[in-house]
């Protein structure tokens, strides 16, 4: 049985021998370079049209495309990530976490931002002093009921 590991892995090992960029995968289907990433990372799942495109792509075979629609279990294994770059998106949410949190309710009222309805878009903005990384999170706002 393909796992979403083996899945990933396989993706992984064609984009690196193809050469081609997120971006160009993206494109290749039709999404967005953030959500075909995450889909081939095993964080989400993709409908078979985009899967059957994203495997042509990268000539990979069917037991591929089944892998990309199973609905994914998201689980994080460390509380603390190791990796230098996700461990600093981390430690900026321990930081401003709260600030974030406290802006949202003051300007939309008790509730939290939508990781469903949702889009994200990773940007490289040049500055002389050294470029830039430009993340920007969009979210539909989900008001909490009283009942």
């Amino acid at each position: 049985m393909m796992t979403k590991e083996l899945m990933t892995a396989r993706i992984l090992e064609a984009k690196a021998t193809k050469g081609v960029t997120w971006e160009v995968l993206a494109d290749a289907i039709g999404m967005s370079p953030v959500w075909t990433t995450s889909v081939c990372l095993g964080m989400n799942s993709m409908p078979e049209d985009k899967a059957t495109l994203l495997c042509e792509a990268l000539s990979l075979d069917t037991s591929i495309v089944e892998a990309l629609q199973v609905c994914p279990l998201k689980t994080w294994d460390k509380v603390v990530p190791q990796d230098p770059l996700i461990y600093r998106l981390y430690e900026v949410m321990g930081v401003y976490g709260d600030t974030v949190k406290e802006l949202i309710h003051e300007k939309f009222g008790d509730g939290i931002m939508s990781a469903i309805d949702y889009t994200m878009s990773v940007e490289r903005e040049s500055d002389p002093k050294g470029d830039r990384v430009v993340i920007t999170m969009n979210g539909k706002f989900l008001p909490y009921k009283a009942w």
